[in-house]
């Protein structure tokens, strides 16, 4: 990460970039606010830390210069003073700090600053593209709509029963049933590259115009793999990445793009099958009506190890009437004939 210290102490700005540079960050230096403005204004930095006394712009004046500028990304600021009473602190955060650190500190004190920053600045950065994304992939397809709520709401219900099993405890990290709810939205991202003419078209596609749909899956992970390069700290891209590559292959590997059999299809695209294929089922679509519950139940039983993982298929059974809740709370005036 490119971090900007400021301090006009030449001193106290070498201790502090050397602990950064140990860290791994690229470091930049400004002797005063203005100096640091000059600095951001060509030179895009996600976390400031700045010295709260110096000459011509103190540290509390460059907060609030920071925070009524136009940057195009939240810079978050830590400030270091040997002030510690309320009133300044009020001050500061009032200014626009997201931190403060009080001298002297320890150079370990100050990394685990910095982490917690980018911890922060990591979610601000995931909500904002998945948004992004997720709309752009909704501007695009007329049946998204409340699509997106109930693939996300599937998959994590699929993953919270996955995480409380004993052979998937080692499997799936901590957060894992979130970053699915989050990163589920992002499975259909590819149609943006996929032509009106089949994306839009008012029926089944031939044989051909699917060859062209199945290119979606590979579009969406290509799109991602591209911001994973601009952002590639941004751990949950990866898991994105894999939906987005993955959530048409089946377990018997006859599915597409790759074929992948089993367990080779990463879990975040095994849960993201069965949610998907659910709702598929479950709305109605321009060539066929909406089917029931039980009958979307039926066609997954039949699926177990074929089209779906036979764990996604117990998770599925063990939490149908959460499914049911889901469908009648997004199925509107429909709800009450599809769950029956």
């Amino acid at each position: 990460m490119d971090i900007l210290v400021v301090d006009d102490n030449e001193i106290a700005q070498q201790l502090v970039c050397h602990a950064l540079q140990r860290e791994g960050h690229r470091v930049l230096v400004a002797c005063n606010g203005q100096e640091a403005l000059n600095i951001l204004s060509t030179r895009p930095c996600r976390l400031v830390i700045s010295d709260w006394v110096m000459p011509e712009m103190d540290g509390v004046e460059l907060c609030r210069q920071i925070r009524s500028a136009t940057f195009s990304n939240y810079i978050y600021i830590i400030l270091l003073t040997t002030r510690n009473r309320t009133p300044d602190i009020v001050e500061g955060i009032s200014a626009g700090a997201d931190d403060f650190l009080v001298k002297p500190f320890q150079a370990a004190e100050l990394c685990v600053r910095v982490r917690a920053g980018e911890r922060i600045l990591q979610l601000e950065t995931r909500d904002l593209i998945i948004f992004a994304m997720a709309k752009l992939a909704e501007s695009r397809d007329q049946e998204t709509g409340t699509h997106l709520e109930r693939i996300c709401n599937y998959a994590l219900i699929l993953a919270q029963h996955l995480a409380e099993q004993p052979e998937y405890r080692t499997q799936i990290e901590p957060g894992f049933a979130q970053m699915i709810h989050l990163t589920s939205p992002l499975h259909d991202i590819g149609k943006v590259g996929i032509p009106d003419g089949v994306l839009l078209k008012p029926g089944r596609l031939s044989a051909a115009e699917f060859e062209i749909m199945k290119q979606h899956t590979t579009i969406g992970a290509e799109t991602l793999d591209a911001v994973l390069r601009q952002h590639p700290d941004v751990s949950f891209l990866r898991m994105a990445r894999d939906i987005a590559l993955c959530h048409h292959e089946r377990f018997n590997g006859t599915g597409y793009p790759n074929g992948l059999v089993g367990r080779d299809i990463p879990l975040c695209g095994r849960i993201v099958a069965l949610a998907d294929v659910y709702d598929a089922l479950t709305t109605k679509r321009v060539y066929k009506d909406a089917y029931t519950h039980a009958v979307a139940r039926e066609t997954i039983l039949q699926e177990c190890g074929k089209h779906f993982d036979p764990d996604m298929v117990e998770a599925f059974i063990q939490n149908e009437e959460r499914f049911v809740a889901m469908l009648r709370q997004f199925s509107g005036a429909e709800s009450e004939a599809l769950c029956a």
